[in-house]
Protein backbone atom coordinates (compact mmCIF):
# COMPACT_ATOMS: atom_id res chain seq x y z
CA UNK A 1 0.00 0.00 0.00
CA UNK A 2 1.17 3.16 -0.62
CA UNK A 3 2.48 5.47 1.90
CA UNK A 4 -0.29 6.76 3.62
CA UNK A 5 0.59 7.98 6.89
CA UNK A 6 1.85 10.84 5.04
CA UNK A 7 4.12 13.01 7.69
CA UNK A 8 3.35 16.16 5.89
CA UNK A 9 -0.46 15.57 6.31
CA UNK A 10 -0.54 14.21 9.70
CA UNK A 11 1.15 17.61 11.07
CA UNK A 12 -1.02 19.89 9.30
CA UNK A 13 -4.24 17.89 10.63
CA UNK A 14 -2.77 17.89 14.60
CA UNK A 15 -2.11 21.90 14.04
CA UNK A 16 -5.45 21.76 14.71
CA UNK A 17 -6.88 22.02 18.28
CA UNK A 18 -8.61 19.12 19.16
CA UNK A 19 -12.18 20.04 20.26
CA UNK A 20 -15.62 18.89 19.84
CA UNK A 21 -17.19 18.32 16.26
CA UNK A 22 -19.93 21.24 16.31
CA UNK A 23 -22.36 19.38 14.80
CA UNK A 24 -25.15 17.41 16.29
CA UNK A 25 -25.45 13.64 16.34
CA UNK A 26 -28.44 12.00 14.33
CA UNK A 27 -28.19 14.67 11.02
CA UNK A 28 -26.87 14.17 7.50
CA UNK A 29 -23.20 14.83 6.67
CA UNK A 30 -22.55 18.45 7.15
CA UNK A 31 -22.85 20.68 4.78
CA UNK A 32 -19.35 22.60 3.94
CA UNK A 33 -18.30 18.82 3.61
CA UNK A 34 -21.04 18.08 0.67
CA UNK A 35 -19.98 21.48 -0.74
CA UNK A 36 -16.00 20.32 -0.20
CA UNK A 37 -16.65 17.00 -1.96
CA UNK A 38 -18.86 18.67 -5.19
CA UNK A 39 -15.88 20.99 -5.32
CA UNK A 40 -12.98 18.13 -5.25
CA UNK A 41 -15.29 16.23 -8.20
CA UNK A 42 -16.41 19.11 -9.89
CA UNK A 43 -12.90 20.19 -10.27
CA UNK A 44 -11.31 17.00 -10.89
CA UNK A 45 -9.07 16.30 -8.16
CA UNK A 46 -11.50 13.18 -7.74
CA UNK A 47 -13.59 11.01 -9.98
CA UNK A 48 -15.44 10.40 -7.45
CA UNK A 49 -16.25 10.00 -3.34
CA UNK A 50 -18.63 8.90 -0.55
CA UNK A 51 -18.69 10.04 2.71
CA UNK A 52 -21.05 7.79 5.15
CA UNK A 53 -21.79 9.35 8.89
CA UNK A 54 -22.99 6.77 11.56
CA UNK A 55 -24.10 7.61 15.17
CA UNK A 56 -26.84 5.88 17.82
CA UNK A 57 -29.54 6.57 14.96
CA UNK A 58 -27.85 4.51 11.74
CA UNK A 59 -25.56 5.89 9.08
CA UNK A 60 -26.51 8.20 6.36
CA UNK A 61 -24.32 9.16 3.10
CA UNK A 62 -23.14 12.25 1.04
CA UNK A 63 -21.95 10.53 -2.98
CA UNK A 64 -20.62 12.54 -5.87
CA UNK A 65 -19.23 11.80 -8.61
CA UNK A 66 -19.08 8.81 -10.83
CA UNK A 67 -17.54 5.43 -10.93
CA UNK A 68 -15.05 6.14 -13.95
CA UNK A 69 -14.22 9.69 -15.55
CA UNK A 70 -15.64 8.33 -18.89
CA UNK A 71 -18.95 6.77 -18.76
CA UNK A 72 -19.31 4.70 -15.44
CA UNK A 73 -22.13 5.19 -13.18
CA UNK A 74 -23.29 7.87 -10.23
CA UNK A 75 -20.95 6.43 -6.98
CA UNK A 76 -23.18 5.55 -3.81
CA UNK A 77 -23.40 3.40 -0.38
CA UNK A 78 -23.10 0.32 -2.61
CA UNK A 79 -19.78 1.10 -4.84
CA UNK A 80 -17.46 -1.47 -4.59
CA UNK A 81 -13.73 0.50 -3.59
CA UNK A 82 -9.77 -0.61 -2.98
CA UNK A 83 -9.87 0.38 0.88
CA UNK A 84 -5.83 -0.93 1.52
CA UNK A 85 -4.21 -0.45 4.36
CA UNK A 86 -7.80 -0.09 6.27
CA UNK A 87 -6.95 -4.19 5.96
CA UNK A 88 -4.84 -4.26 8.25
CA UNK A 89 -7.67 -2.98 11.26
CA UNK A 90 -9.32 -6.40 9.98
CA UNK A 91 -6.37 -8.48 10.58
CA UNK A 92 -5.84 -6.72 14.23
CA UNK A 93 -9.71 -7.63 14.80
CA UNK A 94 -9.10 -11.23 14.06
CA UNK A 95 -5.72 -11.22 16.40
CA UNK A 96 -8.19 -10.17 19.04
CA UNK A 97 -10.53 -12.97 18.21
CA UNK A 98 -8.40 -15.80 18.71
CA UNK A 99 -6.63 -13.94 21.75
CA UNK A 100 -10.44 -13.37 23.33
CA UNK A 101 -11.28 -17.03 22.45
CA UNK A 102 -7.66 -19.15 23.57
CA UNK A 103 -6.28 -19.76 20.68
CA UNK A 104 -3.28 -17.22 20.65
CA UNK A 105 -1.30 -15.27 22.75
CA UNK A 106 -0.63 -11.50 22.15
CA UNK A 107 3.05 -11.83 23.38
CA UNK A 108 3.31 -15.46 21.62
CA UNK A 109 6.46 -14.99 18.91
CA UNK A 110 5.27 -14.94 15.06
CA UNK A 111 8.39 -18.17 14.88
CA UNK A 112 5.43 -20.17 16.70
CA UNK A 113 3.08 -19.58 13.67
CA UNK A 114 5.17 -19.90 10.76
CA UNK A 115 7.70 -23.46 9.41
CA UNK A 116 10.36 -24.34 11.12
CA UNK A 117 12.76 -23.90 8.20
CA UNK A 118 11.87 -20.03 8.49
CA UNK A 119 14.33 -17.84 10.62
CA UNK A 120 12.51 -14.43 12.29
CA UNK A 121 15.01 -12.57 13.15
CA UNK A 122 15.17 -11.36 16.84
CA UNK A 123 17.70 -8.93 19.07
CA UNK A 124 19.42 -8.65 22.13
CA UNK A 125 17.36 -11.75 23.54
CA UNK A 126 13.66 -9.95 22.08
CA UNK A 127 11.41 -11.52 19.80
CA UNK A 128 8.84 -10.46 17.37
CA UNK A 129 5.77 -11.31 18.71
CA UNK A 130 1.99 -10.94 17.60
CA UNK A 131 1.33 -8.43 19.85
CA UNK A 132 4.15 -5.89 18.24
CA UNK A 133 3.17 -6.39 15.05
CA UNK A 134 -0.02 -5.60 15.02
CA UNK A 135 1.05 -2.39 16.70
CA UNK A 136 3.89 -1.45 14.21
CA UNK A 137 6.91 -2.10 16.82
CA UNK A 138 8.49 -4.82 15.60
CA UNK A 139 11.52 -3.71 13.88
CA UNK A 140 10.69 -4.84 10.56
CA UNK A 141 11.05 -1.99 7.89
CA UNK A 142 7.64 -0.57 5.89
CA UNK A 143 8.61 -2.62 2.54
CA UNK A 144 10.90 -5.98 2.17
CA UNK A 145 14.03 -5.52 0.70
CA UNK A 146 13.59 -8.41 -2.09
CA UNK A 147 10.55 -6.62 -3.08
CA UNK A 148 10.72 -6.24 -7.25
CA UNK A 149 7.16 -6.31 -8.97
CA UNK A 150 7.62 -8.21 -12.20
CA UNK A 151 4.51 -5.82 -12.85
CA UNK A 152 4.65 -2.25 -11.24
CA UNK A 153 0.94 -1.51 -12.22
CA UNK A 154 -0.16 -4.60 -9.77
CA UNK A 155 2.98 -4.46 -7.48
CA UNK A 156 2.44 -7.07 -4.60
CA UNK A 157 0.44 -9.56 -6.77
CA UNK A 158 4.09 -11.89 -7.33
CA UNK A 159 5.31 -11.50 -3.66
CA UNK A 160 4.61 -14.40 -2.20
CA UNK A 161 5.33 -16.35 1.03
CA UNK A 162 8.74 -17.77 -0.42
CA UNK A 163 9.86 -14.37 -1.19
CA UNK A 164 8.72 -13.37 2.42
CA UNK A 165 10.45 -15.89 4.06
CA UNK A 166 13.87 -16.02 2.14
CA UNK A 167 13.39 -11.38 3.06
CA UNK A 168 13.14 -12.65 6.70
CA UNK A 169 15.81 -15.34 6.99
CA UNK A 170 18.26 -12.78 6.04
CA UNK A 171 17.18 -9.65 7.72
CA UNK A 172 18.77 -8.14 10.30
CA UNK A 173 16.60 -6.06 12.83
CA UNK A 174 17.90 -2.72 13.70
CA UNK A 175 16.87 -2.03 16.54
CA UNK A 176 14.81 -4.48 19.02
CA UNK A 177 11.69 -5.48 18.71
CA UNK A 178 9.25 -2.79 20.80
CA UNK A 179 11.80 -0.59 20.82
CA UNK A 180 9.79 2.48 18.77
CA UNK A 181 7.17 2.69 15.93
CA UNK A 182 7.38 2.36 12.39
CA UNK A 183 4.78 1.31 10.11
CA UNK A 184 5.14 -1.59 8.50
CA UNK A 185 3.48 -3.10 5.71
CA UNK A 186 5.54 -6.29 5.60
CA UNK A 187 5.01 -6.69 9.83
CA UNK A 188 1.08 -6.36 9.28
CA UNK A 189 1.34 -8.64 5.69
CA UNK A 190 3.07 -11.30 8.30
CA UNK A 191 0.74 -11.38 10.98
CA UNK A 192 -1.85 -11.71 8.36
CA UNK A 193 -0.24 -14.86 7.11
CA UNK A 194 1.17 -15.88 10.51
CA UNK A 195 -2.45 -16.04 11.42
CA UNK A 196 -4.18 -18.04 8.46
CA UNK A 197 -1.76 -20.41 8.82
CA UNK A 198 -2.43 -21.18 12.55
CA UNK A 199 -6.37 -20.99 10.92
CA UNK A 200 -5.35 -23.26 8.30
CA UNK A 201 -6.99 -21.84 5.72
CA UNK A 202 -6.51 -18.61 3.47
CA UNK A 203 -6.44 -15.02 4.96
CA UNK A 204 -9.20 -14.03 2.76
CA UNK A 205 -11.56 -17.22 3.93
CA UNK A 206 -10.03 -16.30 7.75
CA UNK A 207 -11.52 -12.93 7.69
CA UNK A 208 -14.59 -13.65 6.16
CA UNK A 209 -15.23 -16.61 8.65
CA UNK A 210 -13.90 -14.40 12.22
CA UNK A 211 -14.76 -11.03 11.04
CA UNK A 212 -17.36 -10.19 7.70
CA UNK A 213 -19.51 -13.12 8.43
CA UNK A 214 -20.43 -11.77 12.21
CA UNK A 215 -20.63 -8.58 10.99
CA UNK A 216 -22.78 -9.69 8.13
CA UNK A 217 -20.83 -7.55 5.40
CA UNK A 218 -21.72 -8.83 2.22
CA UNK A 219 -20.02 -6.80 0.05
CA UNK A 220 -17.01 -7.11 2.00
CA UNK A 221 -13.98 -9.28 0.11
CA UNK A 222 -10.81 -9.60 -1.85
CA UNK A 223 -12.31 -11.98 -4.66
CA UNK A 224 -14.71 -10.27 -6.07
CA UNK A 225 -18.12 -12.01 -7.54
CA UNK A 226 -19.33 -10.66 -10.83
CA UNK A 227 -22.28 -8.51 -8.81
CA UNK A 228 -19.52 -6.79 -6.85
CA UNK A 229 -17.05 -6.11 -9.78
CA UNK A 230 -20.00 -4.61 -11.73
CA UNK A 231 -20.27 -2.25 -8.87
CA UNK A 232 -16.42 -1.60 -8.47
CA UNK A 233 -15.12 1.86 -9.27
CA UNK A 234 -12.35 2.57 -11.28
CA UNK A 235 -9.32 3.41 -9.71
CA UNK A 236 -7.07 6.56 -10.73
CA UNK A 237 -3.71 7.76 -10.36
CA UNK A 238 -4.39 11.51 -11.80
CA UNK A 239 -5.81 11.39 -15.04
CA UNK A 240 -4.39 8.06 -15.75
CA UNK A 241 -7.10 4.88 -15.12
CA UNK A 242 -5.50 2.14 -13.12
CA UNK A 243 -5.85 -2.00 -12.55
CA UNK A 244 -6.57 -3.57 -9.44
CA UNK A 245 -4.16 -4.27 -6.91
CA UNK A 246 -3.64 -8.18 -5.55
CA UNK A 247 -1.86 -8.94 -2.55
CA UNK A 248 -0.24 -12.24 -2.60
CA UNK A 249 1.53 -13.14 0.80
CA UNK A 250 0.89 -9.55 2.42
CA UNK A 251 -2.75 -9.70 2.25
CA UNK A 252 -3.25 -8.56 5.59
CA UNK A 253 -2.02 -5.40 5.03
CA UNK A 254 -4.24 -4.48 2.20
CA UNK A 255 -5.99 -6.77 0.06
CA UNK A 256 -9.58 -6.06 0.48
CA UNK A 257 -12.76 -4.29 -0.95
CA UNK A 258 -15.49 -2.62 0.71
CA UNK A 259 -18.31 -0.38 0.59
CA UNK A 260 -18.96 2.80 2.52
CA UNK A 261 -22.10 0.72 4.06
CA UNK A 262 -20.34 -2.13 4.84
CA UNK A 263 -17.81 0.10 6.31
CA UNK A 264 -20.47 2.09 8.17
CA UNK A 265 -21.31 -1.30 9.66
CA UNK A 266 -17.20 -2.49 10.64
CA UNK A 267 -17.43 1.49 12.05
CA UNK A 268 -20.59 0.85 14.29
CA UNK A 269 -19.43 -2.50 15.41
CA UNK A 270 -15.67 -1.23 16.24
CA UNK A 271 -16.91 1.73 18.31
CA UNK A 272 -19.55 -0.17 19.95
CA UNK A 273 -22.74 1.77 18.56
CA UNK A 274 -23.68 -2.00 17.68
CA UNK A 275 -23.46 -4.81 19.69
CA UNK A 276 -22.27 -7.96 18.01
CA UNK A 277 -20.37 -11.13 18.79
CA UNK A 278 -17.22 -8.95 18.26
CA UNK A 279 -17.51 -6.61 21.06
CA UNK A 280 -14.73 -7.44 23.76
CA UNK A 281 -12.54 -7.90 20.25
CA UNK A 282 -12.97 -4.64 19.54
CA UNK A 283 -12.27 -3.53 22.64
CA UNK A 284 -9.17 -5.30 23.18
CA UNK A 285 -8.19 -3.73 19.61
CA UNK A 286 -8.59 -0.03 21.19
CA UNK A 287 -6.51 -0.65 24.16
CA UNK A 288 -3.71 2.40 23.61
CA UNK A 289 -0.51 0.08 23.28
CA UNK A 290 2.08 2.79 22.52
CA UNK A 291 3.48 6.11 21.16
CA UNK A 292 3.14 6.32 17.49
CA UNK A 293 5.02 9.76 16.78
CA UNK A 294 4.43 13.29 17.92
CA UNK A 295 0.79 13.29 18.78
CA UNK A 296 -0.12 9.65 17.98
CA UNK A 297 -0.47 6.37 19.56
CA UNK A 298 -1.77 3.06 18.70
CA UNK A 299 -3.97 0.08 19.31
CA UNK A 300 -4.16 -3.22 17.60
CA UNK A 301 -4.10 -1.75 14.33
CA UNK A 302 -6.15 1.50 15.00
CA UNK A 303 -4.02 4.77 15.24
CA UNK A 304 -5.16 7.19 18.22
CA UNK A 305 -5.17 11.22 18.07
CA UNK A 306 -6.17 13.00 21.14
CA UNK A 307 -5.99 12.39 24.73
CA UNK A 308 -8.02 9.65 26.77
CA UNK A 309 -10.53 11.86 27.48
CA UNK A 310 -11.46 12.62 23.88
CA UNK A 311 -9.23 10.15 21.96
CA UNK A 312 -9.95 9.07 18.10
CA UNK A 313 -9.49 6.28 16.67
CA UNK A 314 -8.76 6.37 12.65
CA UNK A 315 -7.23 4.34 10.01
CA UNK A 316 -6.79 5.13 6.10
CA UNK A 317 -5.96 3.56 3.30
CA UNK A 318 -4.13 3.64 -0.35
CA UNK A 319 -3.51 1.33 -3.37
CA UNK A 320 -2.73 2.49 -7.26
CA UNK A 321 -5.84 4.16 -7.82
CA UNK A 322 -7.85 4.67 -4.23
CA UNK A 323 -8.04 6.01 -1.21
CA UNK A 324 -10.13 5.37 2.21
CA UNK A 325 -10.33 6.49 5.98
CA UNK A 326 -12.94 5.38 8.99
CA UNK A 327 -12.85 6.77 12.16
CA UNK A 328 -14.80 6.66 15.47
CA UNK A 329 -15.26 9.37 18.39
CA UNK A 330 -16.00 6.78 21.29
CA UNK A 331 -16.87 10.13 23.19
CA UNK A 332 -19.42 11.54 21.20
CA UNK A 333 -20.55 8.24 19.92
CA UNK A 334 -19.79 8.93 15.77
CA UNK A 335 -18.03 7.03 13.26
CA UNK A 336 -16.98 8.34 9.84
CA UNK A 337 -16.50 6.72 6.16
CA UNK A 338 -15.07 8.46 3.39
CA UNK A 339 -14.02 6.24 0.27
CA UNK A 340 -12.63 7.30 -3.24
CA UNK A 341 -11.42 5.94 -6.47
CA UNK A 342 -8.50 8.42 -7.04
CA UNK A 343 -5.13 8.65 -5.26
CA UNK A 344 -5.80 12.06 -3.79
CA UNK A 345 -5.95 12.12 0.35
CA UNK A 346 -9.35 12.03 1.50
CA UNK A 347 -8.24 11.66 5.09
CA UNK A 348 -9.08 15.85 6.19
CA UNK A 349 -12.99 14.96 5.34
CA UNK A 350 -12.93 12.41 7.79
CA UNK A 351 -10.73 14.10 10.48
CA UNK A 352 -13.49 17.48 9.84
CA UNK A 353 -16.43 15.39 10.39
CA UNK A 354 -14.80 13.99 13.77
CA UNK A 355 -13.58 17.37 14.78
CA UNK A 356 -14.99 20.93 13.37
CA UNK A 357 -11.68 22.35 14.16
CA UNK A 358 -9.60 20.39 12.12
CA UNK A 359 -9.84 21.79 8.54
CA UNK A 360 -10.92 20.62 5.25
CA UNK A 361 -8.41 21.06 2.18
CA UNK A 362 -8.98 24.73 0.06
CA UNK A 363 -10.17 23.27 -3.32
CA UNK A 364 -8.65 25.50 -5.90
CA UNK A 365 -9.13 25.56 -9.74
CA UNK A 366 -6.54 24.60 -12.39
CA UNK A 367 -5.62 26.64 -15.19
CA UNK A 368 -3.75 26.36 -18.45
CA UNK A 369 -0.01 27.65 -18.62
CA UNK A 370 1.54 27.11 -21.92
CA UNK A 371 3.71 23.98 -21.56
CA UNK A 372 6.94 26.25 -22.82
CA UNK A 373 6.52 28.59 -20.07
CA UNK A 374 7.11 26.06 -17.12
CA UNK A 375 10.56 25.62 -17.87
CA UNK A 376 11.41 29.02 -15.71
CA UNK A 377 10.33 27.54 -13.27
CA UNK A 378 12.34 24.74 -12.83
CA UNK A 379 15.79 24.44 -10.40
CA UNK A 380 16.13 24.37 -6.98
CA UNK A 381 14.96 26.53 -4.28
CA UNK A 382 16.82 26.48 -0.45
CA UNK A 383 14.19 26.26 2.48
CA UNK A 384 17.30 25.74 5.00
CA UNK A 385 20.63 25.06 5.03
CA UNK A 386 20.13 21.53 4.83
CA UNK A 387 16.48 21.11 2.82
CA UNK A 388 15.98 22.05 -0.60
CA UNK A 389 12.52 22.21 -2.51
CA UNK A 390 13.62 21.17 -5.90
CA UNK A 391 10.88 22.07 -8.93
CA UNK A 392 11.15 19.76 -11.39
CA UNK A 393 9.60 19.28 -15.64
CA UNK A 394 7.33 15.90 -15.75
CA UNK A 395 6.26 15.90 -19.33
CA UNK A 396 3.42 19.22 -19.32
CA UNK A 397 3.31 19.64 -15.76
CA UNK A 398 5.64 20.35 -12.51
CA UNK A 399 6.13 18.33 -9.58
CA UNK A 400 7.80 19.51 -6.15
CA UNK A 401 10.07 17.40 -4.06
CA UNK A 402 11.51 18.30 -0.68
CA UNK A 403 14.57 16.69 0.20
CA UNK A 404 13.57 13.17 1.76
CA UNK A 405 10.22 13.31 0.39
CA UNK A 406 8.61 11.87 -2.66
CA UNK A 407 7.93 13.80 -5.04
CA UNK A 408 3.81 15.72 -5.55
CA UNK A 409 3.19 17.30 -8.66
CA UNK A 410 1.96 20.84 -8.47
CA UNK A 411 -0.88 22.79 -10.51
CA UNK A 412 -1.00 26.34 -12.14
CA UNK A 413 -4.15 28.76 -10.29
CA UNK A 414 -2.46 31.42 -11.92
CA UNK A 415 1.17 33.14 -13.90
CA UNK A 416 3.31 32.16 -10.84
CA UNK A 417 1.23 30.81 -8.00
CA UNK A 418 0.99 26.82 -7.74
CA UNK A 419 -0.62 24.46 -5.23
CA UNK A 420 -0.38 20.75 -4.14
CA UNK A 421 -2.95 18.80 -4.14
CA UNK A 422 -1.62 15.99 -1.58
CA UNK A 423 -1.26 18.43 1.11
CA UNK A 424 -3.13 21.96 1.67
CA UNK A 425 -0.17 23.91 0.63
CA UNK A 426 1.03 26.66 -2.00
CA UNK A 427 3.72 27.75 -4.23
CA UNK A 428 4.50 31.39 -5.37
CA UNK A 429 7.24 32.00 -7.38
CA UNK A 430 9.13 35.35 -7.23
CA UNK A 431 10.37 37.09 -10.16
CA UNK A 432 13.71 39.59 -10.15
CA UNK A 433 13.64 42.99 -12.06
CA UNK A 434 14.94 41.36 -14.94
CA UNK A 435 12.02 39.16 -15.10
CA UNK A 436 13.82 35.47 -14.15
CA UNK A 437 12.37 33.59 -11.64
CA UNK A 438 14.74 34.22 -8.74
CA UNK A 439 12.67 32.31 -5.75
CA UNK A 440 9.91 30.89 -4.02
CA UNK A 441 7.52 31.26 -0.91
CA UNK A 442 6.05 27.98 0.13
CA UNK A 443 2.67 28.84 2.01
CA UNK A 444 1.56 26.26 4.17
CA UNK A 445 -0.09 25.25 7.86
CA UNK A 446 -0.36 29.67 8.05
CA UNK A 447 3.05 30.25 7.23
CA UNK A 448 4.89 31.72 4.82
CA UNK A 449 8.63 30.57 3.81
CA UNK A 450 11.15 32.26 1.68
CA UNK A 451 13.34 30.13 -0.73
CA UNK A 452 16.30 31.72 -3.36
CA UNK A 453 17.00 29.97 -6.02
CA UNK A 454 20.01 28.28 -5.88
CA UNK A 455 22.53 29.00 -8.90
Amino acid sequence: MRSHLRATAIAALLAAAWLPAAWAQGIRVPGDVEANVRARVDNGWNVGIVVGVVDGTGARYFAYGRTARVGGQPVNERTVYEIGSITKVFTATVLADMMVRGEVGLDDPVQRYLPDSVHVPSRSGHVITLRLLAAQRSGLPRMPSNFAPANPDNPFADYDAARLYAFLDGYTLPRDPGASYEYSNLGVGLLGLALARHAGTSYETMVLRRVIGPLHMADTRITLTSDLRARLAHGYDGEKEVGNWDLGALAGAGALRSTAADMATFVAAASGLARTPLDSAFRLTEVVEFDAGPGMRIGLGWHVIGPDSSAVFWHNGGTGGYRSFIGFDPRRKIGVVVLSNSTLSIDDIGFHILNAASPLMTVRATIALPADSLDAYVGDYRLAPTFVLSIRRVGDGLVAQATGQGANPIYPSARDEFFLKVVDAQISFVRDSTGKVASLVLHQAGRNMPAPRTP
